[in-house]
């Protein structure tokens, strides 16, 4: 079955509003009242329940034959429809941005990340106006709209008290939001917004319980003040993107499951996969890259360090399944089930090689801070992995193995392993079939089906705006019609350089030149790269390149490539590599040398922040000591797994910097006596050695006194906690370091905060 209700007459939001209905007289007593009708979703519109995980494979989860148990996921597919043919973008922000407008995402500025804008129109990440997301059709067409967990659709230089806000979940039709505004956050010290405001972080416990926690308690209340108006809830979890974390009871669940390694886990994925139906029978497991260690090659120390990374990545997913099965369980007990449309999209792109050969317990500091990690480092820290002191991210070959039978992973939209994810949907009192859907189906097709679903049309106006073609096509056709033919049969698919075109069961793919262990030298633009063909049809796990026995098929494929991405705003082509796409993004934002900060309370996004990294400053802090001697922080940048604070302890000021979380990779520089109670002007000079990660001189002053002076070792280029903010007056989330407690809040007044900044790797004294 196809639409709850059958489309009505609202193609411009919002709705005109309609003439008064009653009469007026002289007095009330010849008058006759009317009130304007309030808007209502079409009779019998579902609920709807919009469900995204996050660096998930194809063969992860125990629905589409994976290891992982998923036994919420398994139900909902017990009980509705699995589509094994649905694609994602290959990234992260990008796939958001379809889900949400139903337009492909270089046709509405998101052709990559949202921190790695670089300025042309398919890649500005400003969603347009003209692109009304599916949950501002839905409010403006009688429903109640809210989303909890992670949005990364917002320019980071907008996530800030400033705003703009119209990228913000409240500015894209969202009526309520819990969640954080980042590409990741810690599981544990979560950094949360409500609304676009941002609020502590939790107590105990770990954010997939806290989103779970927040979407029972909103439907509760929704349910409660409109028990027959529909809801959209667009449930987005951060995991199982890094950092990997989980409970340590369900870290130890999983204790030796994968000690026979990623080659092994991945052929019996495929056996299941095959035995479950999720695959053709046929189909060709494609080849181990060249490049990836087989398992059998590793030492036993690398067993050890790769078997304990897959244990916390598969307790994170199970724990995640979890409670979204507890959200499930209170659908069923509150009898809304039957008429709640659910679509649970596992992984917003394949599995992410993002860690390392062997992992990482915190691969930004390995990658751009200079941060020693060896394997022996991660054996002597392998119970920290999956806890609270690492922010980890697994091996290559994990990647690899949960993403069966598909090749490469995530950021590669040339190759399935990147853009195929499972799909299943749910929806009691209208889909009576069960099974395995087959039609090829992409992420941008998802608004079309929820609006049919509610027998609501495409507006052609939303706000006073005309709205930019749909790209997507409703697959409520496949609802009752397993083998009906997909209508959905031309997609591009582009990320970071890397190329495809699917076209009527045929994908051209571009041979990939940025490889995880080996990065391209950047001799080949990525209108150079070498193509592939693939029939997907008779090819189902894209393993059999024809490139050489059907050239002509091949151009016709690429022809149809070039007028795809003419049309969706792809070009230019860029395969430029992160710290290059940081350099470009941070073009478009001000630049200034001085900061300054009025009063505690204060928590500003790093990317808005005065930038301490690599270079030399001064702060100045004019603060009022209460009487017996404080602890607290004054101001801090980042956490422990990388970052700055300038702190008091015991009223003794303190400057401290951790360049990581290993032990001995912190520098502190202290004063020995503390300040006296009342008002004092504190001062923090930092003299940088020049260069990256550099070191320098660390000088404090109160009152016009030098009070202490030492070395900083070494400095960070990157923080680590992609959530991480400047605090006044506090540490949030992640803190520093341990010497203050419950958030580091200084007892004490502060009246200003100033800091100037030199130039970055720039030598020489504070400015």
């Amino acid at each position: 079955m196809g639409s709850a209700a059958p489309l009505t007459a609202q193609n411009v939001l919002p709705r005109a509003a309609e003439p008064f209905a009653g009469k007026i007289g002289e007095t009330y007593a010849d008058s006759v009242p009317a009130f304007p009708k309030a808007v209502t979703a079409p009779a019998g519109a579902p609920n709807v329940l919009l469900i995204l995980t996050d660096d998930v494979g194809f063969g992860a989860a125990s629905t589409f034959g994976g290891p992982i148990p998923t036994p919420n996921l398994d139900r909902l597919a017990a009980r509705g429809l699995v589509y094994n043919r649905f694609h994602t973008t290959a990234m992260c922000s990008p796939t958001r941005a379809s889900l949400l407008t139903g337009r492909n995402h270089h046709a509405v500025g998101n052709g990559i990340v949202a921190n790695l804008s670089t300025g042309f129109p398919g890649y500005t990440n400003i969603l347009p106006k003209s692109a009304a997301t599916v949950a501002e059709v839905l409010r403006q067409s009688g429903y109640n709209t809210a989303m909890v967990g992670k949005h990364h659709n917002a320019p980071e230089a907008d996530v800030s008290p400033a705003g703009p806000f119209d990228m913000w979940p409240t500015g894209l039709g969202f009526e309520h939001f819990y969640g954080f505004m980042a590409a990741e956050t810690n599981q544990f010290t979560p950094a949360l917004y409500r609304g676009t405001t941002a609020i502590p972080t939790l107590k105990e416990g770990v954010l997939d319980k806290a989103l779970a926690d927040e979407a029972i308690q909103w439907i509760h209340n929704q349910k409660a003040a409109a028990p027959d108006k529909p809801f959209f809830l667009y449930y987005a979890t951060g995991s199982a993107h890094a950092p990997l974390q989980a409970p340590a009871d369900w870290i130890a669940k999983f204790k030796g499951q994968f000690d026979k390694g990623w080659d092994a886990v991945r052929a019996d994925t495929v056996k299941r996969q095959k035995r479950l139906g999720i695959i053709p029978s046929a189909t060709r497991d494609s080849a181990r890259p060249e490049g990836l260690t087989a398992w059998s090659a590793l030492t036993p120390d690398q067993r050890r360090i790769n078997a304990r990374f897959m244990e916390v990545y598969a307790a994170m997913l199970a724990y995640q399944d979890a409670q979204i099965g507890r959200v499930l369980d209170e659908l069923d007990r509150m009898g809304e089930s039957g008429n709640t449309l659910i679509m649970f999209i596992e992984g917003d792109n394949g599995a992410a090689a993002e860690g390392g050969e062997n992992g990482s317990s915190n691969p930004m500091s390995s990658f751009a801070n200079a941060m020693q990690e060896d394997d022996r480092m991660l054996l002597a820290n392998l119970d920290k992995i999956g806890g609270p002191d690492a922010v980890g991210n697994w091996g290559y070959g994990w990647a690899w193995a949960t993403n069966a039978p598909f090749p490469w992973f995530k950021q590669y939209a040339s190759h399935l392993g990147g853009t195929r994810n499972g799909l299943v949907v749910s929806w009691p009192d209208h889909i009576k079939e069960r099974g395995i859907r087959s039609q090829f189906t992409h992420v941008v097709d998802v608004m079309p089906t929820i609006l049919e679903a509610a027998g609501l049309p495409a507006p052609d106006s939303v706000n006073g705006v005309a709205q930019q073609r749909m790209d997507g096509v409703s697959f409520a056709y496949s609802f009752a019609a397993p083998r009906a033919p997909e209508r959905h049969d031309t997609q591009y698919f582009e990320m970071m350089g890397n190329h495809a075109i699917y076209h009527q069961g045929w994908l051209a793919s571009t041979t990939p030149v940025n490889l995880p262990w080996k990065r391209g030298d950047g001799s080949i633009l990525p209108n150079q790269y070498k193509w592939e063909l693939y029939d997907l049809r008779k090819d189902f796990s894209q393993s059999r390149d024809l490139a050489a026995s059907q050239g002509a098929k091949l151009k016709e494929m690429q022809a149809l490539f070039r007028k795809e991405a003419e049309r969706n705003q792809v070009l230019p082509l860029d395969d430029r590599l992160t710290l290059a796409r940081f350099r470009a993004a941070e073009g478009q934002r001000p630049h200034r040398s001085t900061y300054s900060y009025w009063g505690a309370g204060i928590s500003i996004p790093s990317v808005s922040a005065a930038p301490l990294l690599a270079r030399s400053f001064r702060i100045t802090a004019d603060v009022d000591m209460p009487k017996e001697p404080a602890t607290g922080a004054l101001v801090a940048l980042g956490s422990k797994f990388g970052g700055w604070s300038f702190y008091l302890k015991d009223g003794r000021p303190v400057a401290m910097i951790a360049a990581s979380q290993l032990a001995g990779d912190q520098s502190q520089v202290a004063a020995t006596q503390p300040l006296p109670a009342g008002k004092n002007r504190l001062v923090f000079d930092f003299h940088y050695d020049g260069g990256v990660n550099a070191g320098g001189d660390m000088i404090i002053s109160a009152n016009g006194t030098k009070v202490a002076q030492g070395r900083i070792a070494r400095t960070i280029s990157k923080l680590p906690e992609m959530s991480d903010t400047l605090d006044i007056g506090f540490d949030a989330d992640t803190p520093v370091t341990s010497d203050y407690k419950d958030g580091g809040h200084f007892p004490g007044g502060i009246e200003k905060v100033d800091i100037s900044v030199g130039k970055p790797g720039a030598p020489g004294k504070a400015p």
